[in-house]
């Protein structure tokens, strides 16, 4: 797994998550929002299953 999330992406991800995982345990619009947790852990592990099949990539290349 090559990481395809980049920075803004990955903050974005990981607030949402968190977000919407504090709205589920408050019991607000639970259960869907127990969904957070897709965010965050593609967030905090710096890829997206789905990107690679959409052909996306928001992780800035690498120079050598």
């Amino acid at each position: 797994m090559k990481a395809n999330v980049g920075g803004i992406d990955k903050i974005l991800r990981i607030v949402a998550g968190l977000v919407l995982i504090v709205l589920a345990i408050m019991g607000i619009g639970a259960p869907w929002t127990w969904i957070g947790v897709v965010p965050l852990a593609t967030g905090l592990m710096g890829w997206c299953p789905l990107y690679p099949l959409l052909g996306i990539n928001t992780c800035p290349m690498k120079k050598n």
